[in-house]
């Protein structure tokens, strides 16, 4: 369960989903000061994306109200203060108001638990098998090998791809904000046969 109160690190490209690892390089002292009270805390830090096509005066900027948290699961201080983390994303959240007590973004937030049924695990397991189809040699490296372990649970392999495939951010913050994992795999099969028709074709993975 996550808490009530958690920070939040709001990029303009990025979007976490849960049970999927993110990297992040934190140098700002704000995000400094953010790491280390996570760090001394509950390790939790919610990853919400700014809104697009907002004057550069405007501070601080909008953000979309749904986010993912997600556990410091390795933190690594370089000499100057920067410092590498590693994020899991753990459950999904919506922003209901910020607290300007601190020097970074901290928000009241409400947690969000993904409906999950037979029905709906049937239907991803169906998912799964049409992106794999669909992305063909896209999920191996060039010398034949996986990619995403074919063991990976269904809900994981779908989130691992809509975090990581090459789409844009809204595209990936719509997927997000989908109710269960059923509608996000149905909303990533067609985002993809879209690619597929137009001249925008998806270029890879970053997974390696």
């Amino acid at each position: 369960m996550l808490p009530s109160t958690i920070p939040l690190f709001p990029l303009p490209n990025v979007v976490l989903f849960p049970s999927v690892f993110l990297p992040l390089h934190i140098f700002e002292s704000r995000y400094r000061q953010m790491l280390s009270d996570a760090l001394h805390g509950d390790r939790i830090i919610g990853m919400v994306l700014i809104k697009p096509r907002q004057s550069r005066t405007v501070e601080p900027p909008a953000v979309y109200p749904v986010g993912c948290a997600g556990l410091i699961s390795h933190a690594e201080t370089l000499p100057d203060g920067r410092s590498n983390i590693i994020l899991r994303g753990m459950q999904r959240f919506r922003v209901d108001w910020e607290e300007p007590d601190r020097e970074y973004r901290r928000a009241h937030i409400e947690p969000l638990s993904d409906l999950v049924t037979d029905t709906i695990r049937h239907e991803v397991r169906a998912a799964r098998s049409k992106l794999e189809t669909l992305l063909g040699d896209r999920l191996e490296t060039t010398e034949g090998e996986a990619i995403v372990p074919r063991d990976m649970h269904d809900e994981d392999l779908i989130n691992t791809l809509a975090q990581y495939l090459d789409l844009e951010p809204l595209e990936k913050q719509a997927l997000l904000e989908r109710d269960d994992i059923a509608q996000r795999s149905h909303a990533l099969i067609e985002l993809i046969e879209m690619r597929a028709l137009t001249t925008q074709p998806l270029v890879g993975l970053g997974l390696q």
